[in-house]
């Protein structure tokens, strides 16, 4: 069955697609890539989303609604003028982090989500603090937080990690509360 994520495409809507891409900003850090997510992307959103690693996100999705959420973060750059980059080392997709501000969110979100291969190796700290900084000393943001569940003690060390502090709770979600990095 041809779904959205694999139907075919001419090469005239992959070229408009291209040039939609490089107008969203590609940050690099020491070892990572954060740029513009591409449809090829899905399958490692899908990985994410459609498994075990979604539990402290809502749960396990079906490839669909994780089509309809991979196109939200990729049309909130349209929108917002901020979204979701997809990370990368040398060309391999480790995960993806984000600016957002889905429904139900009462600030800025910074999120992260990554593959379980790219674990433990500071991949996720890494990419949010250059979001994070991007969020807060280019966008001029207003505030920033991570909505972290309150089982999620992984994401809660990112955060940590990234210097926030815990600031309240919101439906089972610890909020954690960036601040841009001193003397940026």
């Amino acid at each position: 069955m041809i779904k959205p994520w694999n139907a075919p495409v001419s090469s005239e809507a992959k070229a408009l697609s291209q040039r939609l891409c490089d107008v969203v900003p590609v940050l690099t850090t020491q070892r990572l890539t954060l740029r513009a997510p591409r449809i090829g992307d899905f399958a490692a959103w899908c990985e994410i989303l459609c498994g075990p690693r979604a539990e402290h996100i809502g749960g396990s999705m079906t490839e669909d609604e994780a089509w309809h959420e991979f196109g939200s973060n990729v049309a909130a750059w349209a929108l917002r003028g901020h979204g979701m980059w997809t990370v990368t080392r040398e060309d391999r997709v480790l995960g993806f982090t984000l600016l957002g501000f889905e429904p139900g969110d009462q600030e800025h979100e910074l999120g992260y989500l990554f593959l379980a291969a790219a674990e433990g190796q500071g991949h996720a700290t890494e990419a949010a603090t250059a979001a994070r900084d991007f969020a807060l000393n280019e966008l001029q943001l207003p505030s920033l937080v991570s909505y972290v569940a309150v089982e999620n003690h992984r994401s809660a060390a990112v955060a940590a990690r990234l210097g926030a502090v815990r600031d309240g709770v919101i439906d089972g979600c610890d909020i954690w509360r960036h601040h841009p990095k001193e003397g940026a």
